[in-house]
């Protein structure tokens, strides 16, 4: 039997946080400080160095260590800070990224499903092999990570025993559009675990299933946003809570839905907030793109991007 007040108490948002870079690529210390004490002001826990909005491929090793070390500078004991990185080859890889997250303070390491590459997937076996060994060679928290960018979805009993025999195992990021699939995840681990979405779209879901909140890039632009949903949900306030899940819906359309990270950042510099440039190969928006993106910002009114 669902709990919803344990549940309601766990309830969290996560922004998948962008890396400012300036015109010449590099790292935009400066302003990644000003974009992060924005997460910090509106109360929203954030994953450092992603694959995705973090543009983590375009890292160097050097470079995401320092990002990490900015973050538990910045966020630390104000919202949660955790590290993401991007998919791993080998255990090896992910070892290497979790010993280093691990030395610079984090709080929290996510561990992603393992990418053998060229489109191949690697077999139930060979899978829970591997997280065997990146559990074993850290105590850090961990979050797991079954994610459609892989394509295969983690599968749900391995993930119950690894929850069960590491007890630093505090999370699972699932992105997936099965929703019978998350239910069932839910239900095996989510008593133990914190179940969250990637993405806002499942987030009222994850909640109806028993899950516990969600990740998003739209955090980014929006940092109260997204927390005000979480914060109408703990109320029971229902219509405060569609509310906001509508808006950051629209949001996600305009932004990730538009362009992704390309657009976020050129919103936020639109806007007069810290975003930087996007890394080669990435390229600017079209001013359409920027456009398009705006008129919903514009329309959404959002008070914590009235300029």
């Amino acid at each position: 039997m669902l709990d919803i007040k344990s549940q309601k108490n766990r309830a969290q948002a996560f922004t998948t946080s962008i890396t400012p870079f300036d015109k010449n690529g590099a790292l935009d210390e400066a302003a990644l400080r000003k974009h992060l004490r924005r997460f910090a002001d509106a109360g929203i826990g954030a994953f450092m160095g992603t694959g995705g909005s973090g543009e983590g491929y375009s890292l160097s090793a050097s470079e995401t260590r320092r990002l990490l070390e900015i973050s538990v500078e910045e966020l630390k004991g104000k919202v949660p800070v955790r590290a993401m990185g991007v998919e791993p080859r080998s255990a090896a890889e992910m070892i290497e990224f979790v010993k280093m997250a691990q030395a610079t303070g984090i709080e929290a390491i996510q561990i992603y499903s393992l990418d053998v590459g060229h489109g191949h997937a690697p077999t139930p076996e060979e899978l829970e092999a591997y997280f065997n060994e990146v559990l074993n060679a850290s105590d850090a928290p961990m979050v797991l990570s079954t994610h459609q960018s892989v394509g295969y979805k983690l599968p749900i009993e391995m993930m119950a025993r690894l929850v069960e025999t590491y007890e630093h195992v505090i999370g699972i990021n699932c992105s997936h559009q099965d929703l019978e699939y998350l239910r069932g995840l839910i239900d095996a681990v989510g008593e133990r675990v914190d179940v969250m979405v990637g993405g806002p779209m499942q987030a009222v879901i994850c909640f109806a299933f028993g899950g516990h909140g969600f990740l998003c890039s739209e955090g980014n632009l929006a940092p109260r946003l997204a927390v005000s949903l979480i914060k109408y949900y703990q109320a029971s306030d229902l219509d405060g809570m569609m509310e906001a899940f509508g808006k950051i819906v629209r949001l996600s359309g305009a932004l990730y839905g538009n362009g992704g990270i390309r657009v976020t950042k050129a919103v936020l510099n639109e806007l007069g907030l810290p975003g930087g440039y996007p890394r080669k190969p990435r390229l600017l928006v079209t001013d359409e793109r920027l456009t398009r993106a705006m008129s919903v910002v514009r329309e959404l009114n959002l008070e914590e991007l009235r300029t």
